[in-house]
């Protein structure tokens, strides 16, 4: 018997070579009414695993506006479908959700695949997927924010600042998946992210001896030479572009005894985009770790999270 999306596709559609995405299939429907839209192929690359997404919508009647989540992991590893161990799965997702949000999660290449700028071409294609299937979705295309974690941090402070009027934009936007079309997002948050890797490639990291068998992530990252790396490092710091333009309202927060990412890499992106006249709440955790270690306030920092998210996307959950 053949499945029924498969039934109803249109021979017209069927081009060769494909398009380098897959338009999204009816949705799964769970036992709370939420839809689920499992392992959708957002963009192709021959040589390259596909770029897959999730997306949760919430129950009742749409358009919703949109969160789309950026793993961590050093750009070198990480999962779409899950946080960081101190988040559980449940928590993130549920809180999302309840709120009257949908989360599109997404995977992106890593550094061993492929050096920056190949990440942000990666966020940059899900955004131009989600807005050019919306309606499909479900999703509010005008409704739009990004927050990540540690390298997704990272990945979703500078979707929030590369934009159109950027220097050297087209090579910063890329042309993967869904070729062209706005990226542009209402908001950002950004859990512990780098801002400026210029003041930190180079220092050794916790745990990473010389010689040890994990890569060094911002040598793994930047990619180039000795020589061509301080200029790259800048290229791919958020505070590089946080002038450029107007930027969207941030919420940054970050653990005051991070070992990973400096406390101060936040501090110096807030003061950048608060220079620049955008809207930035900078929000310690005091005593914290990477990852939120050592906090007793996961659910907290969850909730102010979402809270800011559904105030600046106008959400009615």
């Amino acid at each position: 018997m053949t499945p029924s999306h498969l039934a109803e596709l249109d021979p017209a559609d069927m081009t060769w070579p494909p398009p380098p995405y897959q338009p999204p299939v009816p949705p799964v429907t769970d036992e709370h009414g939420v839809r689920h839209f499992h392992g959708v192929t957002y963009a192709t690359t021959p040589g390259y695993r596909p770029r897959l997404l999730d997306v949760q919508v919430p129950a009742g009647e749409g358009p919703f506006p949109a969160v789309v989540w950026i793993h961590g992991g050093g750009w070198l590893d990480g999962d779409r479908r899950y946080p960081p161990p101190t988040v559980p799965a449940a928590l993130l997702h549920g809180s999302v959700l309840t709120a009257g949000l949908a989360l599109v999660s997404i995977d992106y290449r890593h550094s061993l695949e492929a050096p920056f700028p190949a990440q942000l071409h990666d966020v940059k294609a899900a955004l131009r997927y989600v807005r050019r299937f919306a309606a499909d979705l479900g999703i509010d295309p005008d409704r739009i924010a990004v927050w990540g974690e540690s390298a997704g941090g990272h990945l979703a402070a500078l979707a929030g600042l590369v934009g159109p009027d950027t220097a050297d934009a087209e090579a910063l936007e890329g042309t993967h998946g869904v070729g062209s079309g706005d990226t542009g997002v209402r908001a950002v948050v950004d859990w512990y992210g780098v801002s400026d890797l210029a003041a930190l490639a180079g220092q050794p990291l916790p745990g990473m001896l010389p010689g040890g068998d994990f890569p060094d992530p911002y040598e793994a990252l930047l990619g180039g030479t000795e020589a061509e790396r301080p200029a790259l490092a800048r290229a791919a710091s958020p505070v590089t572009y946080a002038a450029s333009s107007t930027p969207p309202p941030f919420l940054l927060i970050h653990g005051t005894r991070d070992g990973l990412v400096p406390y101060s890499q936040s501090e110096v992106l807030a003061e950048a985009l608060a220079g620049a006249g955008g809207e930035v709440t900078l929000r310690p955790v005091e005593g914290a770790d990477h990852i939120f270690l050592g906090s007793a306030d996961i659910t907290g920092i969850v909730a102010e999270s979402v809270t800011f998210l559904a105030r600046h996307l106008d959400a009615k959950g």
